[in-house]
């Protein structure tokens, strides 16, 4: 009884410290919105320096994870969720290299003028925000249903990113010499859309925790 005490305790554990990994992501990308909008190079450096604090947090987890499957041999529901945790920080790191992504590009922008005032890629970034602040609750509350709508509202990011796509190319089209700024925003939209396509794998694995079964949200589950 004691060894199984111990054992909740460590998954609830690993559980804290994929919150505190998801609200790092979330703060990079917040902030490295926050850098676009206001040309702030020291914060797109800083943004890029953290992110090895967001690798170091994945290590550290699967880390644990490990030590877990070989000390403890979980079955069934248990090792569901540690297999799935080695899922999502992987995927949590990755949106991570997103938003550092971003931040790169701030510096590559400079102190350039602003091609067009910054619309529909901050909603991109809080609809990101959010869906990965749900999910990861979800992920908690072991939340199947929740884990299905988030999933699906992919499409509202997919469709701004589109919108975005749209606008850019018709200035480039109307004025070649913005070419350039303009592709730098368009890199900027899909890293943010790549982000929410992670977060639909997340709950992908959610889906798997509760159920056992692994398919693609949307596409026929045989």
């Amino acid at each position: 009884m004691e060894i199984r005490t111990a054992f909740r305790k460590k998954l609830r554990d690993i559980q804290d410290e994929i919150l505190a990994m998801g609200g790092m992501v979330e703060k990079a990308i917040r902030l490295s919105i926050q850098a676009l909008k206001n040309r702030d190079l020291k914060l797109a450096n800083q943004i890029m320096a953290d992110d090895r604090k967001i690798n170091e947090k994945r290590f550290d987890i699967e880390e644990t994870c490990i030590q877990l499957i070989a000390m403890q041999q979980p079955m069934a529901g248990d090792l569901r969720t540690i297999i799935s945790v080695l899922s999502i920080t992987s995927e949590l790191e990755r949106i991570g290299d997103h938003a550092e992504g971003i931040a790169k590009i701030v510096v590559m922008i400079g102190d350039e003028p602003p091609l067009k005032p910054l619309i529909d890629i901050p909603r991109m970034a809080e609809k990101t925000i959010d869906m990965l602040h749900r999910s990861l609750d979800a992920f908690i509350n072991c939340d199947e249903n929740s884990a299905q709508q988030i999933a699906g509202e992919d499409d509202e990011v997919d469709q701004l990113y589109e919108q975005v796509f749209r606008e850019l190319v018709s200035y480039m089209v109307e004025d070649p010499k913005t070419i350039t700024r303009a592709t730098r925003l368009l890199w900027v939209a899909h890293n943010l859309e790549r982000s929410a396509d992670r977060i639909t794998n997340i709950c992908e694995r959610i889906v798997f925790t509760v159920t056992g079964k692994m398919y693609e949200i949307g596409a026929s589950k045989y």
